[in-house]
């Protein structure tokens, strides 16, 4: 049995969901349909996009405590290419304020409470107890994971597990700003909208907002189809705007869902429909 698997059956064993990740801290795709990001999840496979699979099969959505799955056959290859362990942290109950650097700490130090500190590579992780939505770079040097997310298992760590602060929950809670949304394309001959009235269109981006922020799992896929959706139907008309498709990422982003990685999927959706 690998180290690798070793630890990660003693965590499942303490309630803590694990995964495997292969070199370069990329979870490790268990099917076909993931192989190579062909799922049309996010880049480097981070979060599972619309597969195929019976069910979830790779990153924070495949963690597991189950032994069973953990050491069975269908994680035997992923356990052979492993180059590290990793886990959900909102699934254990914890969250991760990373801090990628000295000035970060030096941050964290000043306005953090005291909790259980883990060295890494580049700073240290710091494990509070309780969870929230996950957000990359709230701060220079600082990620919080948590919620549809992974860390990857760098050992205990020392201190006492605190409470996780306000501190830490405002640091998400600032209004994100939208990026400009990829250009759609207009038809030739002026670009004349060919559906029944502009209402037509609202009920469209309406529906599309309750679908993402309605979901409770699978949100990053829930976000692809949404986002598939209204291009599918709107997307070669030109009566998308700028305002329209702003409230679908802001939806996206109240479940989680970063700026890059909203650009991303709505990136992937016009390039599933040739756009």
């Amino acid at each position: 049995m690998s180290t690798h698997l070793t630890t990660a059956l003693d965590l499942a064993a303490r309630g803590v969901p694990v995964l495997p990740l292969r070199a370069g801290k990329v979870p490790v795709g268990n099917c076909p349909h993931c192989a190579d990001n062909a799922c049309g999840g996010r880049p480097n496979m981070k979060t599972p996009g619309p597969c195929g699979c019976a069910r979830p099969c790779h990153a924070w959505a495949a963690a597991t405590t189950d032994p069973a799955t953990v050491s069975g056959p269908g994680w035997a290859a992923a356990w052979r290419q492993a180059g590290a362990v990793a886990y959900h942290p909102g699934g254990a109950g914890v969250t991760v304020v990373d801090l990628d650097n000295e000035a970060a700490i030096a941050w964290a130090r000043r306005a953090l409470p005291a909790t259980r500190t883990v060295s890494t590579t580049r700073g240290e992780h710091w494990i509070y107890q309780g969870v929230m939505q996950s957000a990359n770079a709230v701060r220079p040097g600082v990620d919080i994971k948590s919620t549809m997310s992974y860390a990857r298992w760098l050992g205990p760590g020392t201190g006492t597990t605190t409470a996780l602060p306000d501190t830490v929950r405002a640091l998400t809670a600032q209004k994100p700003t939208l990026p400009r949304p990829v250009a759609v394309a207009a038809p030739a001959g002026g670009g004349t909208c060919p559906h029944r009235t502009p209402a037509y269109l609202e009920r469209g981006i309406a529906m599309a907002e309750q679908r993402i922020t309605a979901a409770t799992t699978a949100v990053h896929a829930t976000v692809y189809r949404a986002f598939l959706a209204v291009l599918s139907t709107h997307g070669r008309c030109g009566c998308l705007t700028d305002a329209h498709v702003g409230r679908l990422f802001a939806a996206a982003q109240t479940k989680g869902e970063s700026v890059r990685h909203c650009t991303t999927a709505w990136a992937n959706a016009t390039a599933r429909l040739g756009m």
